[in-house]
């Protein structure tokens, strides 16, 4: 108690006493004085000393050995603690003036930072809908989705069923024999005769109006050259008639003069032509309205007019009626609309009159168009259409498919629920709505 006697004479009120329950090695040297009111934080404990006894323990935790009180701490602070020189006031001013600006610049930095400012929006933390998928649910959908889309794809089936088309390619049939191995040639060659006659039976009967498209096969109108060669301002309007910047090669003409449409795909024109007849009786074939009212009012200039058209030493294609505006030559709109695909049927005209089952068409070709060249393909199209255009059998089948997918799901599903049955969780436990307003700590 020699140690306690000698802190006693430091500070009246003091206590001094060995908290119990400590180990042995630890019993001497826990020996402590402190001030009347401290609390003594030792091996998971806090001792209160009150009127010179321990009163209160409650938990903590601090590595023990021999504790200090306040009064003690205060005395050894004040020890370290040196009155600064005049020397040093200086040098520690001049650090916080540097300090300072050092604040300034860092709040700058914060003010040019791209950091967005926090908001719930950005963070995806504004409360959503969130359901929970449970197997009524699923089964659910899957059916609704199934008896939704089989109609769908039955009725689309039926509807292109009802439509009837005639395809015939002409392309190799109206080379003559003796230029089977030079089609090129034959095709290139102002001397040789280039009317093909053909005949057509009426599966059904076709009633009016019935189409009459051309097809191409291999032909790559999305070619990025290809669909660049032209002026769009050229062809709205003649102020621009000398705009061909973006028409090359087919721009001008050798000594300068503008084309009129320039460019790449009004030179490639489609110029095979097709005469129909029933029973030595001709049909009209009608090129009213077969190309898009918009481009005819916007794309296409009233005033615009052909000049310099396919006047070169190499024909791309058809020739233009230089007396005819270029918003009234719909076989010119409906081409300059390129195809997305190296396969696609561009609108020729509609006859509009009923074709009856089994009767022959004749049909007189024109075979013009050079596809020898890159080896592709023609075709004559005569087709009627139902409320989903054309012929086309991959929406139905499609709808179809996905329909019976899911009614197969949703059937395999109730038999794994009857014969497997799962239990669900808890969804108290889901962190939505644990955190209904969708915030995360």
């Amino acid at each position: 108690m020699e140690y306690c006697d000698r802190q006693v004479r430091i500070a009246r009120r003091k206590c001094c006493h060995q908290p119990p329950n400590l180990g042995k090695r630890k019993r001497r040297a826990a020996f402590v004085v402190w001030e009347e009111g401290d609390d003594l934080d030792l091996q998971e404990a806090i001792w209160t000393c009150k009127n010179g006894q321990i009163q209160r323990r409650h938990p903590s935790i601090r590595s023990g050995g021999e504790i200090e009180t306040k009064i003690e701490k205060r005395e050894k602070e004040g020890k370290k603690r040196k009155i600064p020189k005049k020397k040093d006031l200086v040098e520690m001013t001049s650090k916080g003036a540097m300090s300072s600006g050092g604040g300034d610049d860092a709040s700058a930095a914060r003010r040019n930072s791209k950091k967005p400012q926090y908001s719930r929006f950005t963070q995806q933390e504004l409360p959503a809908c969130k359901p929970i998928l449970t197997p009524g649910w699923v089964i659910t959908i899957f059916i609704f989705v199934g008896i939704i889309f089989i109609p769908i794809g039955l009725a689309s089936l039926f509807a292109s069923e009802r439509v009837v088309e005639i395809v015939d390619q002409y392309d190799k049939d109206c080379v003559p024999n003796k230029y089977s191995e030079d089609m090129v040639g034959f095709i290139q060659s102002s001397e040789t005769n280039k009317t093909c006659s053909r005949t057509l039976t009426v599966p059904k009967l076709m009633k009016s109006p019935v189409y009459v498209y051309y097809q191409l096969d291999n032909f790559y109108q999305n070619h990025r050259r290809y669909v660049k060669s032209r002026s769009d301002k050229q062809l709205r309007s003649s102020a621009y008639e000398k705009d061909t910047s973006t028409c090359s090669p087919e721009a001008t003409t050798a000594d300068g003069s503008p084309i009129v449409p320039c460019g790449l795909i009004a030179w490639s024109l489609f110029n095979d032509t097709y005469g129909f007849s029933v029973n030595d009786k001709a049909l009209e074939v009608s090129k009213k309205n077969i190309a898009w009212k918009s481009d005819q009012d916007y794309k296409f200039g009233s005033d615009v007019f052909p000049k310099n058209f396919q006047n070169g030493s190499l024909i791309g294609g058809a020739k233009l009626n230089s007396s005819i505006p270029l918003s009234e030559q719909e076989d010119l709109i409906v081409w300059m609309r390129t195809a997305a695909l190296p396969t696609f049927r561009k609108l020729y005209g509609r006859i509009e009159e009923d074709l009856e089952a089994n009767e022959k068409i004749t049909v007189e070709i024109q075979n013009n168009y050079n596809t020898y060249a890159f080896g592709g393909n023609k075709r004559l199209v005569l087709s009627t259409t139902s409320w989903i255009g054309g012929k086309n059998d991959f929406l139905g089948v499609a709808y179809l498919l996905v329909g019976g997918l899911c009614l197969f799901l949703a059937i395999s599903f109730i038999l794994m629920y009857v014969i497997k049955p799962r239990p669900l969780g808890d969804p108290s436990f889901l962190s939505w709505n644990r955190n209904p307003a969708g915030h995360f700590n």
